[in-house]
C-alpha cells in the first residue's frame, strides 16, 4: 500500500467513500460533478500546512482509502502538538482485509514524525464495531466528547 498527500483529482473518489456507509449517507451528496463545497474544503484543507488530507493506493495504484490527519498547536503540554484522525475510510470492497489497521498504524507513525503528543478521534457511539477496533489498537476513551451542531 501507498500511502500520499490527495489531489484535487482523488476528491470524487474521497467524497464517494465518505458517503458510502451508514451514516455518511445521510449527511454527504455524492453526485457529478461535485458540489462545489467539496472543491472549496479541499483547497482550503490543501492550503493548510495542519492538515494532511491522504489517499491510500493499493499495487494496482486503486485509491482504496483515505484520511485526514489535523495538527493543533496549543499552550497546554508546554506548547504541544495534538494530531487529530477523522474520515477514516476503506473502500467498501476492500473492507476486513486489514487496510484500516495499517492505516492506524501508518497515521500514529505519521504524528509521531509531526512532533504530536498525542493522536485523538472522535467516533459516533452508533458505531459499536468501530469503537471496539479503536481500543484494539490501544485508543482509550478518556474524555467525554461533546458537540453543539449549527
Amino acid at each position: 500500500m501507498t500511502f500520499r498527500k490527495a489531489t484535487r483529482n482523488d476528491l470524487s473518489q474521497i467524497v464517494k467513500m465518505l458517503a458510502d456507509d451508514e451514516l455518511g449517507k445521510t449527511r454527504e451528496n455524492y453526485q457529478t460533478p461535485l458540489p462545489t463545497e467539496y472543491l472549496n474544503a479541499f483547497e482550503n484543507i490543501n492550503a493548510d500546512q495542519n492538515q494532511e488530507l491522504i489517499v491510500v493506493e493499493d499495487e494496482n495504484f486503486e485509491i482504496i482509502g483515505t484520511l485526514q490527519l489535523s495538527y493543533i498547536q496549543y499552550l497546554t503540554y508546554r506548547g504541544g502538538i495534538r494530531a487529530q484522525i477523522e474520515a477514516v475510510r476503506i473502500r467498501k470492497d476492500k473492507r476486513g482485509l486489514g487496510i484500516g489497521k495499517t492505516m492506524f498504524e501508518w497515521a500514529i507513525q505519521r504524528a509521531k514524525e509531526r512532533n504530536a503528543h498525542v493522536l485523538q478521534l472522535t467516533t459516533d457511539k452508533k458505531r459499536p464495531k468501530a469503537i471496539k477496533f479503536y481500543e484494539d489498537l490501544g485508543f482509550k476513551a478518556t474524555h467525554e466528547g461533546m458537540k453543539m451542531h449549527f
